[in-house]
């Protein structure tokens, strides 16, 4: 079934009324009508939570800030997953990891409808340490709330520039004079939440001030996190997983906002456990303990189906973190959710801690995607691709700079021209950042102002 947008707004992103006839948001409304939303909007269908109507109400507080941004994206990619194409031609949702406003630009500009922000990349070379980390958590939990917070303001900027230009040529302004609508929604990594679930709560809150649309929670031990391809990772007890989950969507729900909720497991390969209080993870443990007072338990896709059918219900999206591509092993936990859970939507790490050539061939790879949409993989994204992207291109510059010279600079730049048929930009570096956008605020300003930057300049004579 097409599920319709999370009722909040429309299209336009002006308010429209839930069910009850009250906005969403409006300190007004009560605890039955709440509930009666979550049980008459297509959007909650299945969607379990541990809580009351009446515990939302009580922590929204007198005053609350419209999250337009959160909001506008969660419903858009909640449209976007739900597009499921035919059989034949199955659709899907195309992300790749961004780590800058820049890259997230690139990405809109170029066609992508969804952006994916990676832990890992914020650890590496985006976190507010200013630190070169590896994927453990190890960086400032607002660390990822204010990349999002970048990215947003770069694609912000993006839509005023071409707006402005538009009006400037004369041409309709509606979206941008381009047809683009620049803000795509961004999916966030919350890693293991940092903490317990008061941690979890407020960093989905900070999630969403900084304007994400949706989060992913993975069911690792916080302080022991690593990447879903490291070893040495800890599990926590299945029950500890959904109280991150409740977490999260309580803060929101108290927010207004339908932040898609994105379940990861990691129990395909790790191979501890911090307690044996839940009685769904016993089957699995061995009897074993660590010297650290870890449970040694068993891994592999039974304990990922168990996991992922426990999740199912307080999530939007499941994910599993594997270690290589599998198609039978993603066709098999789809058919086991779907058998429960029928409808319920899957998130794929087309990984590139993967080496693909090593797993399939090119008609294998050509197909991988569209072969996992068929089976309800509606969100696949490439966590990594920023990082690799700029290291790549950077040392290829840098090499051939070293060997060429300026040869090697102008073919780049050569390149970028050719580009522009694509609809590439940025050739023009100083309109790409706004140099046209804030001499139109300059003339408003002042309409004669002699002091603009554009005009005159090198870019606007040679390019």
């Amino acid at each position: 079934m097409t599920h319709p947008a999370a009722s909040g707004h429309n299209a336009s992103g002006t308010p429209k009324s839930g069910p009850t006839g009250a906005r969403p948001g409006d300190q007004t409304q009560t605890a039955a009508e709440l509930a009666l939303e979550w049980a008459a909007d297509p959007r909650w269908e299945g969607v379990r939570r541990d809580y009351t109507a009446e515990d939302v109400i009580a922590l929204r507080g007198a005053v609350r800030e419209e999250r337009t941004l959160a909001r506008r994206g969660a419903e858009k990619l909640w449209e976007l997953i739900h597009q499921n194409g035919t059989p034949e031609n199955p659709e899907w949702v195309a992300a790749l990891g961004a780590l800058t406003g820049n890259q997230a630009v690139q990405q809109v500009r170029a066609g992508l409808k969804a952006i994916y922000l990676s832990g890992w990349q914020v650890a590496a070379d985006a976190n507010l340490s200013g630190q070169t980390y590896p994927d453990q958590s190890l960086y400032p939990a607002n660390s990822v709330p204010a990349v999002v917070r970048r990215i947003n303001n770069a694609l912000l900027r993006a839509g005023q520039i071409e707006g402005s230009e538009a009006v400037a040529s004369g041409a309709d302004a509606t979206n941008n004079g381009t047809g683009i609508d620049w803000m795509a929604p961004i999916v966030a990594d919350a890693e293991a939440g940092f903490g317990g679930p008061l941690n979890a709560y407020e960093l989905m809150a900070s999630m969403i001030e900084a304007g994400a649309a949706g989060v992913h929670w993975e069911d690792q031990l916080a302080s022991e996190k690593k990447c879903g391809h490291m070893g040495g990772k800890v599990l926590v007890p299945t029950g500890q997983h959904i109280r991150t989950l409740n977490a999260a969507r309580l803060a929101a729900d108290v927010a207004g906002v339908p932040t898609i909720i994105i379940a990861r497991t990691d129990s395909l390969a790790a191979t501890l456990i911090t307690s044996d209080i839940d009685e769904r993870d016993r089957e699995f443990l061995t009897g074993s303990r660590t010297a650290e007072g870890f449970y040694d338990t068993a891994n592999g896709p039974d304990v990922v189906i168990a996991r992922g059918l426990a999740y199912a219900p307080y999530a939007d999206l499941l994910w599993v973190e594997s270690s290589e591509p599998d198609l039978a092993l993603a066709q098999r936990f789809a058919k086991e959710i779907h058998a429960q859970f029928p409808g319920k939507k899957l998130a794929y790490n087309c990984s590139p801690s993967f080496n693909w050539k090593s797993h399939l061939n090119d008609e294998q790879i050509a197909v991988f995607q569209k072969e996992l949409a068929a089976c309800g993989y509606a969100f696949q994204f490439i966590t990594l691709a920023g990082f690799h992207a700029l290291n790549h291109s950077m040392f290829t510059l840098a090499k051939d700079y070293s060997e060429r010279q300026m040869s090697a600079y102008v073919d780049l730049q050569e390149a970028e021209f050719a580009s522009e048929a694509d609809g590439y930009t940025a050739t023009r570096h100083q309109r790409e950042v706004g140099t046209g956008y804030f001499d139109r605020i300059a003339t408003a300003l002042n309409p004669t102002s002699a002091t603009l930057a554009l005009a005159g300049s090198t870019e606007a004579e040679q390019f």
